[in-house]
């Protein structure tokens, strides 16, 4: 019988992500171990995993063969990176891992991952292909006269580190000396969405999920809801047309009096991706599925107006690192 297993790097605290690649491949009723990597043997994904690897810090320069000696160790089908310290690591040695390996990397171009990673260059590509987005200042325009509140964050930040509402220029000229290549924005205002949108590997759309972001914390949706909004559909599948990358992406925008005005791109899975994959666009089954070899279809079978609400949980491991049954 085929294998179909999963690696799921920086696996951190991605147990609802772990569990959701076990639902789907329980329902397809396929043979597919999840395999956990972490350089921290407390990530707590790990001990959720079918089995499990501590693997050397990205910055490592055995990193990516590290990577490559576990895939040929449990005969990995698919490497899923999530976070985005991995993404132009993984872009860059795509063709190099996939050589060396039965695996597919699951990771968009190159130039997808460039025009994503950096919002400078996010800002331009999404300007130059008539996108709304919040004005991004210069550093000449920012010495007149300039109105505030004004939004500061870092060039290739995540997470909502360092991002930050700025009331006046005493407090910009704090944020610009503590961030590292800051970019300055507009302060905008209006309804908060994350969009999850899963396309396969010739970046066909397949499902298109908005979700209102009701409560964040530290960047990370907690409580979301889903909502076919027909304006942002339509508008997030213009924009994966023109800027074509693969598999799970995370769209951030706001809908504010000027219309649909883009945040930023992931092209990988967000946080908050199991909420759209247990309402029904489940981005591991239509993985699993191309595996196969399936064709997928575009698709809206997902549930409308539903609520997630996320928490904390917790696991206790002993002295030998094993779970702790009470």
């Amino acid at each position: 019988m085929v294998e179909y297993n999963v690696l799921i790097l920086s696996a951190g605290r991605r147990v609802e992500l772990v569990q959701s690649f076990q639902r789907a491949a329980k329902k397809l009723n396929i043979r597919s171990n999840i395999v956990a990597g972490d350089c921290s043997n407390t990530a707590p994904a790990l001990y959720f995993a079918d089995k499990y690897y501590i693997l050397p810090r990205i910055s490592s320069p055995v990193y990516i063969d590290s990577i490559i000696d576990v895939c040929n160790k449990e005969n990995i089908a698919l490497i899923i990176p999530t976070i985005d310290t991995d993404l132009l690591l993984l872009s860059d040695k795509k063709r190099y891992i996939e050589s060396k390996t039965k695996a597919t990397v699951l990771i968009s171009s190159n130039e997808v991952v460039r025009i994503c990673r950096d919002k400078i260059n996010t800002q331009k590509f999404l300007e130059d292909n008539n996108f709304k987005v919040p004005k991004m200042y210069t550093s000449e325009e920012l010495k007149g006269d300039i109105e505030f509140p004004l939004f500061i964050k870092p060039k290739s930040g995540s997470s909502s580190i360092n991002a930050f509402k700025v009331n006046n220029k005493q407090e910009l000229s704090i944020y610009m000396r503590i961030i590292q290549e800051p970019i300055v924005q507009e302060f905008i205002e209006g309804e908060e969405y994350t969009v999850d949108v899963f396309l396969d590997f010739e970046s066909n759309v397949i499902t298109i999920v908005p979700r209102l972001r009701i409560a964040t914390r530290s960047g990370e949706i907690s409580k979301g809801k889903i909502i076919k909004d027909r304006e942002i559909i339509n508008d997030v599948k213009r924009l994966m047309d023109v800027l074509k990358p693969i598999g799970h992406i995370t769209v951030q925008l706001m809908k504010t009096k000027r219309g649909i005005e883009y945040i930023e791109i992931n092209p990988r899975f967000g946080g908050g991706a199991p909420m759209s994959i247990q309402s029904g666009a489940d981005s591991c089954e239509n993985l699993y599925r191309l595996l196969m070899g399936e064709k997928l279809e575009y698709n809206e079978n997902y549930r409308d107006n539903i609520i997630f609400l996320r928490f904390d949980n917790s696991i206790c491991v002993d002295e030998n690192m094993e779970i702790v049954k009470w």
